[in-house]
């Protein structure tokens, strides 16, 4: 995976060479965190490059069939992706290429900020909303078609010929959208949905959904762990058993229109509301120990742009892209957009508001499996007994906290952070910010910038004036046994980038690491135990997590 610095992205099937660092994919940036080395490596991607300058074009032996068609699929997406910009405009054409084609060059990081601060990130990511939408969209669409005909209604099954028509949509959009795993999970449940109205069977069942979950599972072992599948099938799981749980329509008695519209009305935003509350907390537990934050207004979010990206935007985009091709989708284009800019300000005020967003804490990783239970446990059980799993279901916001560590110390000792004063206090401000907010989030801790009276700081090290709990060295040479013993003088934790041969007498009793301490295991949380004149600390590598697998090999010492 590489990522270039050219004004413009390249095409798909361009041929380009550009001077780049290469490297391993990296490693989780705290203990515990997300892997992007095991993403990548069943995705099969072996590294990752940065470009250095701008590419320049290139030739290359033409590449195989297989390879030269999904290229051409590609180009096909990013041609239709440059047009929909082009028609919206970047700030919704950024939003609507996304969910079309998920081809995000166009999205505006504020943007995504936004979405994610209110809740409504899922929408920019092609998943089971999507296909629903359209799979539902195209069997609705061409169902009343055949129903507008008598003549043909009376010669075919409409539902079984419009089932065909949604497995044809599902799988076109799922080509189109470049087929990343969540929109596979979501295309093979949407299909099992639709292969069941084929067979006469009712289609939203528990038993489709296990069918779904595991074909899944036989198509994706890996996706077990993955957040998208853990959220994705527990909020099914949770609408399908409000569903079955809904009480049966009584049968209507005849009364005025305008009472029975103000009623159905009535039915058809409570169920909304009801159904954004299930589905909300049944992926509560799952967003909370993944991503440590909760959009605290994230209901009243989805509820207010269900209806817009549900019966507006998904079904204006669809049919505008099947129409741009052939030059007729400027009109349902612009109906998408103008849905979209009323989104994007939704979002924009909901994230606005004081305590928009909230910091959670990771909790044991054993409690998400047992609110897993639970939430299978309140789903699967009838009657009022399906109530007993709720206290399981909330272990990830009940279920008490591991002690926060006393220091951080990022993969290859470029950067560090202690706690103080139940803040995290960063040692180089503006250096490796990820790995910083990663870690924060983790243990729910406020990120401040080290003050500037009591350190010494220069261009290859950071360490305290007076008695401190760390010393940073990531200079690219090692250093001098003067600078050493200035840094052990001055801090219990000595970190160094390079990898030390000897140690002057002031390190006796302290703790230090060196280049390859974070060779072989990245970044490491260090806990005090005893008193701090005993200076003994607990370690917790990303290696003593990650274990021995093919993804968690590190490279050489002295490349760090």
């Amino acid at each position: 995976r590489a990522t270039v610095r050219d004004a413009a992205p390249p095409e798909p099937g361009q041929a380009i060479r550009v001077f780049a660092i290469l490297n391993p994919p990296p490693a989780p940036a705290s203990p515990g965190a997300y892997d992007f080395g095991r993403t990548a490596f069943f995705q099969r991607i072996g590294g990752v490059a940065f470009g250095l300058g701008e590419s320049r074009p290139a030739v290359l032996p033409e590449p195989p069939w297989r390879l030269r068609m999904v290229m051409k699929v590609n180009a096909f997406r990013f041609d239709l992706a440059k047009r929909i910009v082009a028609r919206q405009g970047e700030r919704a054409g950024g939003v609507a290429a996304a969910m079309t084609t998920g081809q995000e060059a166009w999205l505006d990081p504020a943007q995504v900020d936004v979405m994610r601060d209110s809740g409504l990130a899922h929408i920019l990511s092609i998943s089971g909303l999507h296909m629903a939408v359209v799979g539902g969209f195209a069997f609705f669409l061409v169902r009343l078609l055949i129903a507008l005909w008598p003549w043909l209604a009376l010669r075919v099954s409409g539902k079984k010929v419009a089932a065909w028509a949604g497995l044809l949509a599902v799988g076109t959009y799922l080509v189109v959208s470049g087929a990343p795993p969540p929109a596979e999970r979501a295309a093979v449940t949407a299909s099992i949905a639709f292969l069941a109205v084929l067979l006469d069977r009712q289609a939203i069942t528990m038993h489709a959904l296990a069918v779904a979950a595991f074909v899944v599972l036989v198509l994706q072992p890996e996706a077990i762990v993955t957040p998208g599948f853990q959220m994705s099938f527990a909020a099914t799981a949770a609408l399908v058993a409000l569903v079955e749980a809904w009480p049966q329509r009584p049968k209507e008695i005849s009364a005025p229109w305008p009472i029975l519209a103000v009623q159905r009305a009535g039915a058809w935003i409570g169920a909304a509301v009801l159904a954004s509350l299930v589905a909300g907390a049944a992926t509560g537990p799952f967003a909370m120990q993944h991503f440590n934050r909760s959009a605290m207004y994230g209901l009243a979010a989805n509820l207010a742009t269900a209806p817009l990206s549900d019966f507006l935007i998904m079904p204006a985009l669809a049919l505008g892209a099947l129409l741009e091709p052939v030059g007729l989708g400027a009109p349902f284009l612009w109906l998408a957009a103008r849905g979209i800019e009323v989104m994007l300000a939704i979002g924009e005020w909901v994230a606005g508001l004081p305590g928009a967003v909230r910091t959670i804490a990771s909790a044991p990783d054993i409690v998400l499996p047992i609110a897993f239970v639970g939430i299978l446990f309140c789903c699967l059980w009838r009657g009022a007994l399906r109530w007993l799993g709720l206290p399981l279901a909330c272990a990830v916001l009940i279920w008490p906290r591991t002690p926060t560590p006393d220091l951080w110390i990022g993969d290859g000792g470029l950067q560090a952070a202690f706690v103080q004063q139940g803040q995290a206090v960063v040692m180089r401000p503006g250096v490796r910010q990820f790995a910083v907010d990663v870690w924060t989030r983790r243990r729910g801790l406020a990120a401040a910038d080290r003050p500037v009276e009591g350190w010494t700081c220069g261009r290859f090290s950071c360490a305290p004036e007076a008695s401190g709990p760390v010393a940073l060295w990531w200079g690219r040479r090692a250093p001098t046994e003067e600078q050493l013993d200035r840094l052990c003088r001055s801090a219990s934790v000595v970190s160094v980038r390079t990898v030390l041969s000897d140690l002057p007498p002031t390190c006796a009793g302290k703790l230090v690491l060196d280049g390859l301490d974070y060779a072989r295991g990245g970044a490491v949380e260090l806990k005090r135990e005893g008193p701090a004149a005993a200076n003994r600390w607990r370690a917790l590598w990303v290696s003593d997590v990650r274990g021995e697998r093919p993804w968690s090999r590190y490279g050489d010492a002295e490349a760090q």
